[in-house]
């Protein structure tokens, strides 16, 4: 049986409820090596998302090194979401305190090193864009040794969950999100809308991954006990939404993606109605000599990778035959970007909460990221 060839992946976070799924996710795949994890304020302020950070490596049984970063946006006025996520990010549930501490390095200067050290890595945002742009401004040169960038953000061409207009992570930071989506990094945006719908764990999945009584399953969902009851409010909807094990699901699987359209995409910073809105240029147009001048900014980067607005369930199904007491995390995607993006639209495979040891695929398909609530 051939061995797993560790990828490497740098994860930068405002670590709430979500984010923690995700990074599970990341920290319990056997062919990923977390070189490193980055934290930014967005969520909830950058001390406790540091906290939050720390305790979950701690839970996963990881030994990987943690970095805070900035305390607020670049420009603006810093605004968090524990309305949804709770006031500790995690649910309220009183978690006891991390028996570490972060390291002492800035995470922007901790960007810049670890991906100098780790040429080709992954890198996953899954909060706001702000330690990201401070790296990029102190070392641009960074973007050739990023060999993909998987973005949790943004609401290409639909509606946001915190205006009309635009997505949690871009809004709180627009002129951060400008900056890396006309970088020149390889961006996969995975937009909001493809965390919706087939993607949002219902009762069923929920009873499922309760079902297998080890800490991981019972901490991913108890810790969005708080986002399961927001979601309601927000949207009508009826279950846990997972925007950011979405974005984890297809930086450790691309494949999930069926559907993916590469566009040029700017970020709104001007105005305050559209303020940080993900504009997906869908049809083409901005080559147009009347669209130019409005959009040279953009046309010097690259384009983003972007996925469809849809998921199915074939994926879920097929995962779930590889179920076993151990437990997973959620397998699922989408994607978007600004530069030459691609949208996909995505299959889903969702958290078949599966034992890695039983499973020794050397490319692991479908069960791969699925297999992180163990024990």
């Amino acid at each position: 049986m051939l061995a797993l060839v560790a990828r490497t992946f740098l994860i930068d976070t405002d670590t709430a409820s979500d984010d923690a799924v995700a990074l599970i996710m990341a920290l319990r795949a056997p062919d990923v090596r977390v070189a490193a994890i980055t934290v930014v304020a967005g969520n909830v302020d950058l001390e406790q998302a540091t906290r939050n950070a720390l305790y979950t490596v701690e839970l996963c049984g990881a030994d990987v090194p943690v970095f805070s970063g900035a305390e607020k946006p670049l420009l603006r006025t810093y605004q968090n979401a524990s309305w949804f996520h709770g006031g500790d990010g995690l649910g309220d549930h009183d978690y006891p305190a991390p028996r570490q501490s972060a390291q002492k390095l800035h995470a922007v200067d901790a960007i810049i090193q670890t991906i100098d050290a780790n040429p080709g890595l992954v890198l996953v945002t899954l909060g706001p864009l702000t330690n990201i742009a401070l790296a990029l401004s102190k070392c641009p040169d960074m973007v050739a040794k990023v060999s993909r960038c998987v973005i949790m953000g943004g609401a290409p061409c639909c509606e946001g969950n915190v205006t009309p207009a635009a997505e949690y992570n871009i809004w709180v930071d627009p002129e951060a999100a400008r900056i890396v989506m006309r970088s020149g990094l390889p961006v996969e945006l995975i937009g909001w809308q493809l965390c919706r719908a087939d993607a949002v764990l219902r009762e069923r999945d929920i009873e499922h991954v309760q079902a297998f009584h080890n800490k991981l399953a019972h901490f991913a969902i108890e810790c969005n006990g708080q986002a399961h009851a927001a979601y309601k409010i927000q949207t009508g909807e009826d279950g846990i939404c997972l925007p950011d094990p979405v974005a984890m699901c297809l930086a450790l699987d691309s494949t999930v993606g069926i559907d993916w359209s590469e566009h040029y995409v700017d970020v709104e910073t001007q105005s305050e109605l559209t303020r940080g809105m993900t504009v997906v240029d869908r049809l083409n147009v901005v080559q147009d000599d009347r669209n130019r001048a409005v959009w040279t900014p953009a046309l010097r980067g690259r384009k983003a990778t972007c996925a469809g607005a849809s998921i199915t369930n074939a994926g879920k199904n097929r995962s779930s035959r590889h179920c076993d007491n151990d437990a997973s995390a959620v397998h699922l995607s989408i994607g978007c970007a600004s530069q030459e993006f691609s949208l996909p639209r995505t299959s889903q495979k969702l958290f078949p909460f599966h034992n890695y040891a039983a499973s020794q695929h050397n490319h692991i398909g479908h069960a791969r990221d699925l297999n992180a609530l163990e024990h």
